[in-house]
């Protein structure tokens, strides 16, 4: 197998030889990393990661190929580009139709092959996450910030799409919602509207019994429209359920602040702790933003047991909660599953177990 090289380039100078894989191509964005084991479809086509570098700590990526597209968690690969330690080109799964060389041929992605990958990631956990940029050939691109626009905007529904036939409707603003989000829903037997980012949700002239603001990529402080129109939700009562990214919308909406971490938490092993139980849950995760100043009328519903950041929080009378974790997973654990279902109890859409409150 011939492989032309490549390099990755930090914006502080330090420079990465690769063999290139996937399309050849020269691309800018943040270089993050991610430590799961395995799910890297589910990964790549997940909306948070617009705009960013992946580098994945896991060195065996491409062993069980690619699924269907029906089992990805969006239509495309969002991440700009792929870092891996040992590319595998000959994958062994029955659910795989190609190889994850093809695929990024075929989306039109760069995946480069960078032996070091621990070094490389030691120094993003040391130094923080920070710019870099594919280069290939002659073609010397500019560094790129992608925190600095509305990245949202790139990923979201562009209309208001209809799933399932329920009697009770969810509607999800889709900031980058993963598909998997709907599926759990739909499995609790709610009819579910996708809507736009920017939809103002409160003038909507069909029934809906409750909202979800979903994950997504960049500075939630971008997202200026859904940030006023969650006000407008929240003025009228309507119980509300923010993911990832609704957690930092639905904080910044009611006066709570929001700060960039260092590298941010990407992977299926996060420990999050539940404030009031003390239980503690492993989860997965994708944000680099996390919520600082807690709005009045909320309190903390979960915290990192690993540095202690804010991962949810709960008003303290009416439905509104959100939580920075993934509770759909896919990758990853099921253990926060539960999420879902103490939402539409709050939200009067479920009934209540004998002895829960």
């Amino acid at each position: 197998m011939k492989n032309k090289t490549a390099k990755l380039i930090l914006k502080d100078g330090s420079e990465y030889e690769a063999r290139s894989f996937g399309v050849r191509k020269s691309v800018a964005g943040e270089v993050v990393f991610a430590t799961g084991m395995v799910g890297y479809p589910e990964m790549l086509t997940d909306p948070s990661f617009r705009g960013q570098i992946l580098v994945l700590t896991y060195p065996l990526v491409g062993n069980y190929g690619v699924p269907k597209k029906e089992n990805w968690e969006s239509d495309k690969i969002q991440v700009s580009g792929l870092i891996v330690s040992s590319y595998i080109d000959t994958p062994s799964h029955h659910m795989s139709v190609m190889t994850l060389e093809k695929w990024f041929k075929d989306q039109g992605v760069p995946l480069l092959e960078i032996k070091d990958t621990r070094l490389l990631t030691q120094k993003l956990r040391q130094e923080g996450v920070m710019l870099g940029k594919i280069s290939v050939g002659e073609n010397n691109i500019k560094f790129k910030d992608p925190n600095l626009r509305n990245l949202v905007v790139d990923v979201s529904t562009k209309e208001v799409l209809s799933f399932g036939e329920g009697k009770k409707t969810i509607v999800i603003i889709d900031c980058g919602e993963k598909k998997n989000i709907i599926s759990r829903l739909l499995l609790r037997g709610l009819k579910v509207m996708v809507v736009p980012w920017d939809s103002d949700v409160s003038k909507f002239d069909f029934p809906f019994d409750g909202v979800l603001i979903s994950n997504g990529p960049g500075d939630p402080k971008m997202a200026k429209k859904t940030i006023d129109n969650v006000k407008k939700i929240i003025k009228k009562n309507i119980p509300t359920l923010g993911i990832c990214l609704g957690n930092q919308i639905l904080a910044l909406a009611l006066g709570g602040t929001t700060y960039k971490l260092k590298f941010g938490h990407r992977s299926q092993n996060q420990p999050v702790v539940e404030h009031d139980t003390k239980k503690c849950y492993l989860t997965t995760q994708n944000h680099g933003f996390a919520v600082k100043k807690i709005p009045k009328g909320f309190k903390e519903w979960f915290y990192n047991a690993n540095d202690g950041t804010n991962e949810g929080i709960i008003h303290e009378s009416k439905p509104f909660m959100s939580v920075q974790f993934h509770p759909e997973a896919s990758p990853g654990p099921l253990d926060t599953d539960f999420v879902f279902d103490f939402f539409l109890r709050k939200a009067g859409l479920l009934k209540y177990k004998k002895n829960e409150q």
